[in-house]
This record gives structure tokens, C-alpha cells and sequence, in this order.
């Protein structure tokens, strides 16, 4: 389950945290962060992805659909030791990071812009999702 949002310092400034404990290694859950075909499956606020890459890196572009409605251009900033961030319309977006904690498991994380605070209950579903998809994925390759 997701913990409660905290204040908290990133590479970024001070955002609101989202996180959750994953029963899966960060590669796993990394790769789920990273591949553009899988952001419908856990992103409740996203419906489609068009992009050229799809394993992120800095610099890729695309598209998302947001929920169901108009196609929204996007740009990864930076990408790489398990955290990336990307523009969605030109405007700095969440963030996203992993963390090993060893075991198997790992942190996943979303750092929100601070006036987009009313964002992480997405968030908080968004890293359940995560967690379901990164848990069977190790499960049926571990």
C-alpha cells in the first residue's frame, strides 16, 4: 500500500512524495516505469501512448492521451540510476524514482510538483498498479 504524501527534497526542488514498498527488484519495477506500452496499465490518467522509444531515455518525445480525451506532446528530461523526469506540455511533471532495498524488493516513488498536489491520490493508484504488474512479472520470471 502507498505511504501518506511527504514533503521532501529531490534532484528537483522540494515535491510531494508518493511511494510504495514493491515485492520485485528495481530492475523490474524500473522496467515497468520506463516502457511507454505499459503507462495505460498503470496510469489512471493515461489512455494511450504514441512515442517512437519505447524504453525510455533522456530526450525521447511523444504523445499521451489523457484519459480519453485530447493528445498531450511530451519530453523526457533526464533518465537513468533508476529516476526519471519528463515535460508533459512543456510544464515539469512527476517525477519518478526506484529504489533497491534489497530482497527482492524496492521503494517506487512519485515526486509531484507541489501545486499539483491534488495529483497523488493518481499517484497512490498508480503505484498499486505498479506494484501488481512488477510482483507478477518477477513472479513469472523469478
Amino acid at each position: 500500500m502507498a505511504s501518506l504524501p511527504q514533503i521532501e527534497r529531490t534532484p528537483d526542488g522540494r515535491r510531494l512524495v508518493v511511494d510504495r514498498v514493491v515485492a520485485a527488484d528495481a530492475d523490474a519495477v524500473w522496467t515497468v516505469l520506463t516502457d511507454t506500452e505499459q503507462w495505460p496499465e498503470w496510469g489512471p490518467s493515461v489512455s494511450a501512448v504514441r512515442s517512437r522509444d519505447r524504453y525510455i531515455e533522456p530526450g525521447s518525445r511523444g504523445e499521451v492521451q489523457v484519459a480519453g480525451g485530447p493528445w498531450i506532446p511530451f519530453e523526457v528530461e533526464t533518465c537513468g540510476d533508476y529516476r526519471w523526469t519528463w515535460r508533459v506540455a512543456e510544464i515539469p511533471a512527476t517525477g519518478h524514482a526506484v529504489t533497491p532495498l534489497g530482497d527482492d524488493r524496492s521503494r517506487a516513488a512519485f515526486e509531484i510538483p507541489l501545486l499539483a498536489g491534488g495529483y497523488a491520490i493518481v499517484c497512490h493508484r498508480a503505484l498499486d498498479r505498479i506494484a501488481t504488474i512488477a510482483e507478477s512479472d518477477e513472479l513469472s520470471t523469478g
